[in-house]
């Protein structure tokens, strides 16, 4: 009966609220508060709890609360800047529960390279230097392209001759914004906001890949009116980190992983990788010459669980397309980077160790996996591959697999 009311009494809200309120304040003053003053306010609230349990009408409920207030005022410590202390807790409230939600339910991610492309896409770049001007986007279309679909355009038009002569690296304005300059000539050209983790390109410094992308070459002149950069780049897929589905079962092979790599031989420290989960502890892996995974003397294939779009190849390796899995005999043959090293051929099998696993990327033909730097323990997966929350592409929500 009193849940009732509640929902249909404002007054009955106002009153539960306000005995609330005097409760919590007299818990957190009790050390402050003199023995008197807590039986006081404990007295107070009495006929306030009364009058709501047995249904008083809403003149009475106002006179119990006007004298609840009376004692609180009377009893009760200020505090100093009331408002902005209020304000405070709720900020301080809201933040442990994004940190809690963070730590153990959803963590957000962002893929940094296109390792697990076209499953998942890292930074990629489209250049679009013999795409005539009248398809260039207009300013509007390439703002809500941004915000929607996590596409940037670079137009650099050169004003006047002369030959690449200088990169500055990029260089931070203000917390969110950076810039980039570039010399051409004696003109200096500005990059706002120059996109970072862009697909390598061998052994070219990450601050110049957007200038290998854009074809920008040294050496060669540079007309007036010419176009020096006419780039589109595409952010990676930000994701949220399912760390929650992991505590109640073990990872399953198939799935997609997001593990720290403090402590994994031949990786960096402190970062995260996300990968294809392909064999636990003791499973016996070999690589075959037809680019399927082949498992305690089982092939994979098509109809393996979570590998249904990795073994469905075309011949030959096409850039953002799926490949299988090489091993370094077929690396070498497509001029693969060579990330093969302990699988060099399709005889030679790997067994995990217990307790450890074996990651791949799906963009076989350029990704540093287990096939270079072996397995890890398990205890360093955070999590699964979740939803997709931007940009709004294809892989949106849960479409990718």
């Amino acid at each position: 009966m009193m849940i009732l009311r509640w929902f249909c009494s404002r007054t009955v809200r106002q009153a539960v609220d306000l005995r609330k309120h005097v409760w919590r304040l007299t818990q957190a003053q009790r050390d402050l508060l003199s023995p008197r003053a807590v039986e006081a306010l404990a007295v107070a609230a009495v006929p306030l709890q009364t009058a709501l349990q047995t249904g008083a009408g809403r003149d009475v409920l106002h006179t119990r609360m006007t004298e609840l207030e009376a004692a609180a005022n009377r009893w009760l410590k200020p505090y100093p800047h009331a408002n902005y202390r209020e304000n405070v807790e709720v900020i301080l409230v809201a933040a442990v529960v994004a940190l809690a939600i963070r730590t153990f339910f959803l963590q957000p991610m962002k893929i940094p390279t296109g390792s697990m492309q076209p499953t998942l896409y890292g930074v990629t770049a489209y250049n679009l230097e013999n795409q005539p001007a009248a398809d260039w986007p207009s300013p509007l279309a390439r703002w809500m392209e941004a915000w929607l679909y996590g596409t940037s355009y670079y137009h650099v038009v050169a004003k006047s001759e002369g030959e690449l002569r200088e990169i500055e690296a990029p260089r931070r304005v203000l917390p969110f914004i950076k810039k980039q300059r570039f010399l051409v000539g004696d003109t200096w050209y500005t990059i706002w906001l120059p996109p970072a983790n862009l697909p390598a390109r061998g052994l070219v410094p990450a601050d110049q890949l957007l200038f290998v992308h854009a074809h920008l070459q040294a050496g060669r002149i540079y007309h007036a009116g010419e176009d020096l950069i006419k780039l589109k780049v595409v952010t990676g897929d930000h994701l949220f980190v399912n760390r929650m589905t992991y505590n109640f079962r073990h990872p399953q092979r198939g799935e997609i992983v997001i593990f720290e790599t403090r402590g994994i031989n031949k990786l960096p420290a402190d970062t995260y990788y996300i990968k294809r989960l392909v064999a636990l502890g003791n499973d016996r892996v070999r690589i075959g010459n037809d680019q399927h995974l082949i498992i305690n003397g089982q092939r994979l294939d098509a109809n393996t669980p979570h590998f249904e779009n990795i073994y469905n190849f075309a011949p030959e390796p096409k850039e953002y397309a799926y490949f299988g899995h090489v091993n370094g005999l077929i690396g070498e043959r497509f001029h693969s980077p060579g990330m093969a090293e302990l699988f060099p051929g399709e005889t030679r099998e790997f067994t995990v160790r217990s307790n450890h696993f074996l990651v791949m990327g799906d963009n076989t033909m350029n990704s540093y996996d287990s096939r270079y730097w072996g397995d890890f323990p398990q205890e360093k997966v955070i999590g699964k591959a979740g939803f997709i929350y931007w940009p709004l592409s294809s892989r949106f929500g849960w479409a990718y697999r």
